[in-house]
């Protein structure tokens, strides 16, 4: 909570509006039961004591969260209008970065309560609140990729042939909460020409020889996110374009790791990635950008993209995922969490990135 307020003051902001989501999460460890029409909300402001503001019923919750310690609670019940609550606790005339998960009523409430006051998305005032990990959230996600690959290598010993997407994908789920994980986000599983969809959902499709299959699967394991890529080909019968294609990825995706270093701007392993798969011809068929951030949600800044001139900075953890997807054939893409360190980057993610033959 300290640093978030250091750097919205930094941002030129009065403080903080935190509601429940993964920010909420982030700063106190407070996360509500249930988020419903009853607002929540942490008033941080850039000098002075933090508040969240509950419901009556549930501050009891609200007093076991990790960092209530460090907070002064103010609760309200049904009868009263929680605006009003939060109004004294904030700036009129004040700039305020507001959650993106906060809901639209309640920002009007806001607004209406403080008519003199502005609010900005956190995405756009401060991208980088969540994005560098301290030495026991980097434990975290080393941990989450741990359990990742073990899940890729169980489940390289299932039959794939003669079976469904989705028989795959439920595999990948247990196979995933066997690991430790306590949710799970995603298991895309695209067969054939499935593949060349890059968020395929596993359907019915039946997998057959022959075929190339894009796995995409991850979630939380200890409050932190996994999210790795491989692609398998069912047979040893692989067709030459096959073999390029995922060679060329395979290519792009070290060439990337490889410009990971501090200092060098989150766009420039957009580029390297890209100009590999580029002079090998296929650049139309990398329709998505290189990577994501990743921490308490699979998808966080910093993102590898064009554009993104955001320096890396020792900590930072970010997928590398480059692929190609070929229309009505299929797809391939790699894909690791990687960390900055204080000299390149380190993966979380350490299967083999070669071809998988399954049966």
């Amino acid at each position: 909570m300290t640093r978030a307020a250091q750097a919205a003051a930094g941002a030129g902001l009065a403080g903080l509006v935190i509601t429940p989501g993964p920010d909420l999460v982030h700063l106190t460890g407070y996360q509500p039961t249930a988020v419903t029409e009853r607002l929540t909300a942490l008033v941080l402001p850039t000098d002075g004591v933090a508040t969240l503001v509950v419901p009556k019923l549930e501050r009891p919750d609200a007093e076991h969260a990790t960092g209530a310690p460090a907070l002064q609670l103010a609760d309200w019940t049904d009868d009263m209008d929680p605006y009003q609550v939060l109004r004294p606790l904030l700036d009129p005339a004040g700039r305020y970065g507001i959650s993106d998960s906060a809901w639209a009523m309640h920002l009007l409430g806001l607004q209406a309560a403080l008519p003199g006051s502005s609010f900005t998305s956190l995405t756009s005032s401060l991208p980088m609140l969540r994005a560098v990990k301290g030495d026991d959230e980097l434990e975290r996600l080393a941990a989450a990729g741990a359990a990742a690959d073990a899940t890729y290598q169980a489940i390289l010993t299932v039959p794939f042939a003669g079976r469904r997407e989705c028989d795959i994908a439920a595999d990948l789920a247990a196979r995933l909460l066997e690991s430790g994980h306590s949710q799970v986000d995603f298991t895309v599983v695209g067969s054939g020409p499935n593949g060349a969809n890059p968020h395929h959902e596993a359907g019915d499709r039946v997998i057959r020889p022959g075929d190339t299959v894009v796995l995409d699967f991850g979630g939380l394991k200890d409050g932190y996110g996994s999210d790795t890529t491989r692609t398998v080909h069912v047979g040893a019968d692989v067709a030459e374009q096959v073999r390029e294609v995922h060679e060329v990825v395979l290519r792009a995706q070290q060439a990337a790791f490889e410009a990971v270093r501090p200092g060098v701007a989150c766009q420039e392993i957009d580029r390297v990635a890209r100009a590999v798969i580029t002079e090998a011809g296929y650049g139309e068929y990398f329709i998505h950008r290189t990577g994501h951030g990743i921490g308490i949600t699979t998808h966080e800044p910093p993102y590898m993209v064009e554009g993104e001139e955001q320096p890396l900075v020792p900590g930072m953890c970010f997928s590398i995922e480059p692929g190609i997807y070929l229309p009505g054939r299929f797809g391939v893409r790699i894909e690791d969490i990687v960390t900055v360190t204080g000299s390149g980057g380190r993966r979380l993610n350490n299967t083999p990135r070669e071809l998988a033959i399954v049966q």
